[in-house]
């Protein structure tokens, strides 16, 4: 795509763009100085010369679209003004809300070189971005956020979490659930496959997922390190095969090293389709000769796990982390894809600052299936929220009752809150275990 005048100054341009297979990968093209712009954002070393070509076979496949904002006007000792000021990337994968798989408008790679701060460098692309995806009939954006304070004025809502665990695989641990199928160590040239598949079955059943990128199984398999596309042979990766024969779960994880006590063993990725595979790959874990501490950062809130242990004292929580924050592009389209608790009616007045789905809307749930409808506004609202506390609402991993504690949803009807907890309630908490 051509590079455009972009409003926020009058000396910066904004220049988008996709790439195509045979993209100039070497240090002088435009890709390359794209890619470290963004390192230096998030204070990563330069990428190294080798290394471009297998980077721009992942944004390939995963059809990133790129954004530089390039500043003609610096200093004649700046770094070379082909090296943007601000970068922005965007992709599309499909999240499981249940009903179905919408496809969701992703966000990355969000930077703003300090130089260039204050600028309405972000605002201008964030808004146009947004605005331009609603055009194109996407029904939500959604993005995880490496800063909790930015992406709120955008109308996004912290809408899934995780939380970091530490386990005690000494004497005391062992999983009380019978034993099912078997888990062994797989060789590397299977294991991206592997790891790429068994993702798939999770995403399949898995509330809140969200289809992961190109790195993925390439980092789960070794194939690639965390920081570079080059082996790491230090990670190991089991997969647990059902009574069947099938393959249901996969860890995979690398040691910590001889001079960390107690000795640990750090999960890199844990993707398990059923609940007797997730117990089967920790007790493969907790077997692992050596060990005594297992870390893994990406665990359920509502993890099963130390309920399945004899001594509960095992596990330990050590924090949590928001991961997915959704912003609604498409109230009608979105609520009425979802799936629901029950059944019931409630009108609901959204508030959005940016304008891109302000308005009041009729939730209709029969047997949890959705029908959405925009009204006019004189409609009586039963609720008033923002824009944000719908994103964070509508996977259902924050509460409408603790929404309307915090001040961001009112309540007009007398049962309405009730009623947004139950519709929009799940046994499970929605799970989100792709970052981007």
């Amino acid at each position: 795509m051509p590079a455009v005048s972009d409003y926020t100054a009058p000396d910066l341009t904004t220049e988008l763009f996709t790439l195509e297979a045979d993209e100039d990968a070497t240090r002088e093209g435009r890709f390359a100085k794209w890619l470290d712009a963004e390192g230096i954002g998030f204070h990563d070393g330069m990428t190294d010369p080798e290394d471009f070509p297998r980077f721009l076979e992942a944004f390939h496949a995963d059809q990133r679209v790129l954004w530089g904002v390039y500043d003609g006007a610096q200093p004649a000792e700046a770094l070379d003004a082909g090296y943007p000021v601000a970068t922005y990337g965007t992709m599309v994968h499909p999240i499981n809300v249940g009903a179905a798989q919408l496809e969701a408008h992703q966000i990355t790679a969000v930077t703003v070189r300090p130089s260039h701060r204050r600028r309405g460098i972000l605002r201008s692309m964030m808004t146009r971005d947004l605005r331009e995806a609603k055009e194109r009939g996407l029904p939500l954006a959604i993005l995880t956020a490496s800063e909790a304070t930015i992406y709120g004025r955008f109308g996004f809502g912290c809408a899934t979490f995780t939380q970091s665990v530490e386990v005690d695989v000494r004497e005391r641990f062992e999983i009380t659930a019978p034993r099912s199928g078997t888990t062994t160590l797989v060789g590397r040239e299977h294991a991206a496959r592997l790891a790429a598949e068994i993702f798939e079955g999770f995403h399949a059943v898995t509330f809140g997922s969200v289809g992961r990128q190109y790195t993925y199984p390439r980092r789960a398999s070794g194939e690639w390190g965390r920081e570079r596309p080059v082996e790491d042979r230090a990670v190991r990766m089991a997969v647990h095969y059902d009574a069947a024969g099938t393959p249901a779960g996969y860890v995979s994880y690398r040691f910590v090293g001889w001079e960390t006590t107690p000795y640990t063993m750090k999960i890199v990725d844990l993707v398990a389709t059923t609940p007797s595979a997730y117990l089967e790959l920790w007790r493969y874990l907790g077997a692992l000769d050596l060990v005594q501490r297992i870390t893994w950062d990406e665990a359920r809130r509502d993890d099963p796990l130390d309920w399945a242990l004899r001594d509960r004292r095992c596990y330990g929580v050590k924090g949590a982390d928001d991961v997915l924050w959704v912003r609604l592009l498409d109230v009608a389209a979105a609520l009425g894809a979802r799936s629901y608790r029950g059944s019931g009616r409630l009108v609901l007045e959204v508030e959005d600052s940016l304008g891109l789905v302000d308005g009041s809307y009729v939730l209709t749930v029969v047997d949890g299936v959705a029908d959405v409808e925009q009204v006019d506004a004189a409609t009586a609202p039963d609720a008033t929220l923002t824009v944000n506390a719908l994103g964070s609402l509508y996977l259902g991993g924050v509460q409408a009752s603790a929404l309307a504690a915090a001040g961001a949803l009112t309540a007009h009807a007398e049962d309405a809150v009730h009623l947004l907890d139950t519709l929009f309630g799940r046994a499970e908490e929605p799970y989100c275990i792709t970052h981007f």
